[in-house]
């Protein structure tokens, strides 16, 4: 365990804060009205899940 009176290097800093970095949410189509939503997750735009309805959304026209 290193000693915590002991400067770090600029390297073992950034090492350490290498895994810190936000990452983007994975996005993919839905196939039913090509919007991007997550996979495997109900589109929120028409409330299909692989093919079926899962969600009923009306149309706000």
């Amino acid at each position: 365990m290193p000693n915590p009176k002991k400067r770090h290097s600029r390297c073992k800093r950034m090492n350490r804060r290498s895994h810190d970095a936000l990452i983007k949410p994975a996005t993919a189509s839905c196939p039913q009205c090509g919007e991007t939503k997550r996979p495997h997750h109900i589109c929120g735009s028409c409330g299909y899940y692989n093919g079926r309805a899962v969600i009923k959304k009306e149309d706000a026209l």
